[in-house]
């Protein structure tokens, strides 16, 4: 005979599922409100997250002088004009290179398009240069008719350059003050939460910073390792300008996705133009391997032991962070996932019942046979 459904059982459980119901919708209500807020205030949320991205890379630096008698005001100044004198250092290493070499690469360029030309008007395409003429006359109709649409795409694009620089120069502005204030921060913020909060807030933002710094360091890392892999590959292969192809390569490892596919861009570019096109498919080979073993081997694993989360959740998170918000929600899914995961462990640390103690052993006692 089969058991029968208990009501009282029945409708404990659909209360309750409906009680878990509408408390979770009520988190995601919450959740988007905060997204929305956060928006809003975008222009100056981004810069504070650049800013907090440039002090965990420059802290070490900062500590190691406080720690050595250094006044917090001067260390943060140093720090943050050794942090311009590198990246203006880099830039030069890119600049000075491409400038001393380029006529020899404008000449490629021009002898690249007559290689092309040459290819096109062969078997199998016979295309004359009538043809071309004529795609050539059609292109340039085209841009005269969208002049208005592209009127508006460069004003977006200077709009867009300008809203960088701003940003930029407020992140090393806030960068300064982390660095000379930072410290501080933490007991302000314990003085300012009343009661549970004055606790536990702090914790988790120490915990959040070590978890911040753990991000940066592991994606210098792994742009390290694309930029020794891909500028050896451009070495072996006589490529010129193999030092700001690799410079290029590892800054553009900050920036997810589009990053590596315009460093890939442009060294492919200079293999057609420089050494012919049977060594720029070698040099695109050498970048698919390395972005693919970068993006499914070296990145999941480092990133995953430095933080905490699993390999498959770091490729899911840049995947959703990607789909979500573009570029930047792919920079920002990895750190937000573990910020999460750290908010997390410390609440099942705080809501978590302490283990029974054991029991000690019975004593021994005397048996008479």
């Amino acid at each position: 005979m089969s058991a029968t459904l208990s009501s009282t059982k029945a409708a404990a459980a659909l209360r309750t599922a409906a009680r878990v119901s509408a408390e979770s919708l009520l988190v995601l209500v919450m959740a988007a409100v905060s997204l929305w807020i956060v928006g809003r205030m975008w222009p100056v949320v981004w810069p504070l997250i650049v800013g907090l991205f440039l002090t965990t890379l420059t802290w070490p630096l900062a500590r190691f002088l406080r720690r050595h008698g250094w006044r917090p005001a001067p260390a943060a100044a140093f720090v943050t004009v050794l942090f311009l004198l590198v990246v203006t250092g880099v830039l030069a290493l890119i600049a000075v290179p491409v400038a001393s070499q380029s006529g020899e690469l404008a000449d490629g360029v021009v002898e690249g398009i007559q290689r092309l030309r040459e290819w096109a008007a062969g078997p199998p395409l016979n295309i004359g240069d009538d043809q071309i003429s004529g795609a050539f006359d059609s292109a340039m109709a085209r841009i005269q008719d969208s002049v208005g649409s592209l009127v508006t795409a460069v004003a977006t694009g200077v709009g867009t350059v300008f809203n960088g620089v701003v940003t930029a120069v407020l992140a090393l502005f806030l960068m300064f003050f982390f660095l000379k204030d930072g410290p501080r921060f933490l007991p302000w913020l314990t003085r300012q939460l009343p009661g549970r909060l004055a606790v536990d807030v702090p914790v988790v933002a120490e915990r959040g910073w070590d978890t911040l710094g753990t991000f940066v360091r592991s994606q210098a890392f792994v742009g390290l390792l694309d930029a020794v892999f891909i500028g050896l590959g451009l070495w072996i292969l006589d490529v010129p300008l193999v030092l700001p192809l690799a410079v290029l390569t590892f800054v553009s490892a900050f920036v997810p996705i589009v990053g590596a596919l315009f460093a890939g861009l442009v060294a492919v570019l200079i293999a057609l133009v420089s050494n012919g096109p049977t060594d720029a498919l070698i040099v695109l080979a050498i970048i698919v391997v390395v972005q693919q073993l970068e993006g499914n081997v070296f990145q999941p694993m480092i990133q995953s032991r430095g933080l905490g989360l699993h390999a498959a959740v770091v490729l899911l998170a840049v995947t959703l962070g990607g789909s979500l918000a573009g570029i930047v929600g792919s920079l920002l899914a990895v750190p937000v996932a573990a910020l999460i995961s750290v908010i997390w462990s410390y609440l099942r640390e705080q809501l978590s019942e302490p283990l029974p103690e054991p029991e000690p052993d019975a004593p021994l006692t005397d048996v008479t046979v």
